[in-house]
Parts: structure tokens; C-alpha cells; sequence
């Protein structure tokens, strides 16, 4: 599988990942006071089962890590058994 690059679409509020430029998927948010809220996490199906939700977490998770505004909140379903299989985010 091609590279999948994750950006932050703040006019969206979302963040993607891209496939040769193409959207694969993204993860929706909100701002809730100081957290970020992730609702929803999508992955269009040519790309289910090829790692994108997986990176796509990860790149949206380090993004908000680095920027440390922000906490998390996971409503999302994909996002927060993401977290739950890896401790060293808990952090967040």
C-alpha cells in the first residue's frame, strides 16, 4: 500500500488521510471547552482492512499530542478501542 499522509482539515473539522492525494478516510471532531471531541472515524471501503483507520488514528492522535491544547475525548467507537489498544496514549 501507497503512504497514507493524515492532515488536519480544521475547516472541516476533520482530519483525513490521503492515498496518492486521494481521500481515504477521516475522523470528525468537535471542540468542547479544552477537549477535542472525535465523533466519527470513516474509511472508504476500497481502503477497509489496509491500515488507513489505524494510521489515521495514530496521525490524528500525535497531531493533537504535539499541539497539547487540547484533551481527548473518544465517542467515537473506532477511536476510543484504538486508544484502549494502546496504553502509551492514554495520556491524552
Amino acid at each position: 500500500m501507497t503512504d497514507t499522509v493524515i492532515t488536519d482539515n480544521p475547516e472541516q473539522h476533520r482530519y483525513e488521510a490521503r492515498i496518492d492525494g486521494g481521500l481515504a478516510g477521516f475522523a470528525v471532531y468537535r471542540f468542547k471547552g479544552d477537549h477535542i471531541v472525535f465523533t466519527h472515524t470513516e474509511v472508504d471501503d476500497a481502503f477497509a482492512g489496509q491500515g488507513v483507520g489505524g494510521a489515521l488514528a495514530k496521525g490524528a492522535l500525535d497531531d493533537v499530542r504535539a499541539r497539547a491544547e487540547h484533551d481527548v475525548v473518544a465517542l467515537c467507537p473506532f477511536i476510543s478501542a484504538w486508544l484502549a489498544r494502546h496504553p502509551d496514549y492514554q495520556d491524552l
